[in-house]
Formats: structure tokens, C-alpha cells, sequence
């Protein structure tokens, strides 16, 4: 039957006009719902969908966003323990060499940098859901470990250096934990949410380096409560797990890109781009975890600020500045181009630790303290910088187009992996340093050095780039 119009002025309708629109409004529908199974698992997740997103998609995501950030955050706490726990192990009776002490920091970051690639598919495998809470047990391991291993000071080094590597598994977390939440949100809000992911992790190295010394000296008298270090997470490690396994969901439409990871690691500017990263992430979480033992070093009669029986170091501001720069990177980036903000960023690390080494001599805690923090807030603003380029450049490398957009999800958790063996390779340097030379001022010089290498690099290759697209980069 033909349906017409009933003004008299109308025109003639198609027969099929309203059947079709009927049909395309039932499809646009089906295409909206989303179907839930046990175990959590959601189907038909589509963010681009705005009907399926209003409805409930961005209350899914913001859940499992929010509990995301705070498994992630633990995650970044355990990595960091041992970077807290080392400076006073001298004091509970432990007998270390200083090459020794920088192995049990500097491991950590070894193994959470290589973990950072595995972890990666383990999210499309597993669900993201399902390896939230396997990935936060796992801190259980290092917490529990740690607070056994330092409760004696007969225990070997060999142990030490083990549970320490174990620690590993928190820097492990980032990138799974990256992983999951971009399957989540629509592309023009993906920046946002692993912005405020990434934020909230790194905030992680902050809060350890804060919370530890206190907790290991509340009450103690002349001695330390040590293994309060790590056994004062695992309840927040349950409640993480518990949390995921009740609030988190497992997306079936989230698989791995094997393909465009292969492809990407192909790509030069991958390799470009790691290195870059390297010098601003890998700085930053290299320094995080070195920084107590410089202070205590350096200052060795500036134990902290007494606040009761408690005392609170600063080595924590460090960790802390430059995980709050981290997003203005970004935002500068998206502005003025994010060639021109990694260049900043080099040149005022390198001015940053070149201000320590002419201001050593002084012994001035407050000046020194300074130019670490210049140095943390430009690492910071590097992190998002080198970020916020990696997605230009394979764009213009592929033309635009799907393969673009694959290549450079890719290369981004494959650049995060290699920035992190930053937090390898800056405490084994200091460390050498120190053996060797008897000072930490070599090193020092080494990298100042290596920033000049990197702003170099930044601009012999993506100035000359962005002049040639015409596209600021």
C-alpha cells in the first residue's frame, strides 16, 4: 500500500520512502545496543555510535576509566618502591655496596620497560577487565616480597635484587592499562581520557616516594618499620582487584594490531621518536627513582622535614612536578606544534642539569632541590610533547587513511616501552659514576650531553619535516 501525504499541496510520496526511513531508524537502533554476557563481557561496543554513547557507552567508559586509573596508579607505586626503600637500608643494617643499591633501583625499570611490550596484547587476549585484576595480583608479589626481604638483614643481595625485579611488574601495568582504555572512548575524546590515565599512573611515583618514609618512621624509635613499605599497599592492591572485578568490563570487539605493530616497527621515525622519548620519559622516571639516593647523598645531614615522629623527605616533589607538567606538554604542543615544545623541553633539561653542576659546589640544598625541579618540570612537558607528535608523523609518512591511524597506535605503545629502559640506564650511569670517579658530577656531564644530542636531533629531523609537509608537527 502507498502511503501518502495528507496536505493537499504535497507532493507525491515514494512508496517506499517512510518503509526505508522505518528500516534505517531500526538499524541505526540495533546498531546502539549493546549485549552483556557473564563474566562481564560487552558486545557491540561502538564509541563513534553518539545514540550507544549517550545512552550508556560514556558511563561504561568513565567506570572503567576511573578504576583503570587507580590499579595503574598502584602500579606505579610498587614500581617505585625500592627507590624509597634503598636509601635506608644502610640504617636497618643492611651491608650494600653503592653499585649494588643502584641495581636494586635501577631493575625495576628494566623489567617494567620489558614487560611494557607483552603487556600490550594482553588486553585484546584477555579483556581488559579480566587482566586489570591479574595484573594488580601481581603487585601483590613484589609488596609481599619486599616487606619479607627487608624485615632481615642477612638476606642475600641476590634475593634482594630478584624482588626488586619483580617490582617490575607495576611498570608493566602502564601499557596494558593504556591499552584498555583506548578501546573505550570515541577518537576526539581519547586524548582526554589517556591523558588523565597516564597522569594519575605517574602520580603513583610521587605518592610512594611521599607516603613511604613517613609510614616506615611513624613510631619507630631508633629503628625502621621497613617492611611497612610494601605491606601498607596490599590492601589498596585488593581493593583494586575487587573493584575491577566488579566494576570493570571486558570488551569483545577490542583486538590486537600485530599487523600495524610490525609495520610500524619498520617505520624510522619510530626509532626517532623512542629515542626522544627516552630523554623526556625515560628522564623522568630514571631521575624518579634515582632522586632520593642523590639527596641523601648529596645531603647527608638533610634527613627531613620532622612533622611528629614522622619525617617527610622531599624527594617526592620531584616525581610529583613532573607528572603534573605532563599534560600542559600536550596542550603547548597542540598550540605551538609539538617539534617546538620537545625542543624547549631538551634545551632547559640540559640547562637544568648543567645549573646543578655549577651550583654543587655551593652545597646549597634549596638551590639544588630548584634546579632538579626545573629539570623534572621540563621532563614532564617533554613527555606529552613527544606524545602529541608521534600521531602526526605517521600520518604524514602513510598519507592519511586508516593505516595511519593503526601504525601510530601502535608505535605508541612501542615507544612507551623503550622510553621507560630510561629508568634503566640513567641510575646505572649515576652509579658508575660514582664508583669510578667518586662523584656524581660525570654523569651529570653525560647527560647534559646527551639533551644537546636530542634537541639536535629534534631539529635536524622534525623542523626539516615540518618544512617540507608544510604541517606543523
Amino acid at each position: 500500500m502507498t502511503v501518502t501525504d495528507p496536505r493537499p499541496d504535497a507532493a507525491p510520496a515514494h512508496p517506499t520512502t517512510r518503509a526505508e526511513a522505518a528500516t534505517t531508524a531500526a538499524t541505526t537502533e540495533a546498531a546502539a545496543q549493546l549485549v552483556h554476557r557473564p563474566g562481564r563481557w560487552v558486545d557491540g561496543w561502538n564509541p563513534e555510535n553518539a545514540t550507544q554513547w549517550a545512552r550508556e557507552g560514556k558511563a561504561i567508559a568513565s567506570r572503567n576509566l576511573r578504576w583503570s586509573i587507580f590499579a595503574e596508579f598502584l602500579g606505579f607505586v610498587v614500581w617505585q618502591l625500592w627507590s624509597v626503600v634503598v636509601v635506608s637500608l644502610p640504617a636497618a643494617g643492611f651491608t650494600l655496596s653503592t653499585g649494588e643499591i643502584f641495581w636494586l633501583i635501577s631493575m625495576p625499570s628494566l623489567v617494567g620497560a620489558t614487560l611494557r611490550i607483552p603487556y600490550t596484547f594482553m588486553v585484546p587476549r584477555f579483556g581488559g577487565r579480566n587482566w586489570t585484576i591479574v595484573s594488580a595480583a601481581l603487585l601483590l608479589i613484589p609488596s609481599i616480597g619486599l616487606a619479607v626481604a627487608v624485615s632481615n638483614p642477612a638476606t642475600p643481595f641476590g634475593v634482594l635484587l630478584v624482588i626488586a625485579a619483580l617490582a617490575g611488574f607495576g611498570g608493566g601495568n602502564f601499557a596494558s592499562s593504556m591499552a584498555n582504555i583506548t578501546y573505550f572512548y570515541p577518537a576526539a575524546q581519547k586524548g582526554y581520557a589517556l591523558g588523565l590515565n597516564a597522569a594519575g599512573g605517574n602520580l603513583g611515583a610521587s605518592v610512594a616516594q611521599f607516603v613511604v618514609p613517613i609510614v616506615i618512621t611513624v613510631g619507630a624509635a631508633a629503628t625502621l618499620n621497613l617492611p611497612l613499605a610494601g605491606l601498607i599497599w596490599v590492601p589498596l592492591i585488593l581493593v583494586a582487584m575487587v573493584g575491577a572485578y566488579f566494576r570493570m568490563d571486558n570488551l569483545s570487539n577490542a583486538k590486537s594490531d600485530i599487523t600495524a605493530s610490525l609495520a610500524a616497527l619498520k617505520e624510522p621515525h619510530l626509532w626517532v621518536m623512542a629515542v626522544l622519548y627516552i630523554g623526556t620519559f625515560g628522564s623522568f622516571i630514571g631521575f624518579a627513582g634515582v632522586f632520593p639516593k642523590l639527596l641523601a647523598d648529596t645531603f647527608p645531614d638533610f634527613t627531613g622535614i620532622a612533622i611528629g615522629s614522622a619525617t617527610v623527605t622531599l624527594a617526592f616533589m620531584g616525581a610529583l612536578v613532573g607528572s603534573l607538567a605532563r599534560p600542559y606538554g600536550g596542550k603547548l604542543a597542540d598550540r605551538f606544534g609539538g617539534t617546538v615544545i620537545t625542543m624547549g623541553a631538551f634545551t632547559v633539561m640540559g640547562l637544568g642539569i648543567l645549573s646543578v653542576i655549577l651550583t654543587l659546589p655551593m652545597q646549597n640544598f634549596a638551590v639544588f632541590l630548584a634546579c632538579f625541579l626545573v629539570l623534572f618540570a621540563a621532563a614532564g612537558i617533554g613527555n606529552g610533547s613527544t606524545y602529541r607528535m608521534i600521531p602526526t608523523i605517521f600520518t604524514l609518512r602513510a598519507n592519511g587513511g586508516i593505516g595511519a591511524q593503526r601504525k601510530a597506535a601502535a608505535a605508541l605503545g612501542l615507544i612507551s616501552a623503550i622510553g621507560a629502559y630510561g629508568g634503566f640506564f640513567i641510575p646505572q650511569l649515576l652509579g658508575f659514576s660514582k664508583t669510578t670517579f667518586g662523584s656524581y658530577t660525570p654523569a651529570l656531564g653525560w647527560f647534559a650531553l646527551a639533551y644537546v644530542a636530542f634537541l639536535a636531533t629534534t631539529a635536524s629531523v622534525y623542523l626539516t619535516l615540518s618544512k617540507k609537509s608544510g604541517t606543523r608537527i
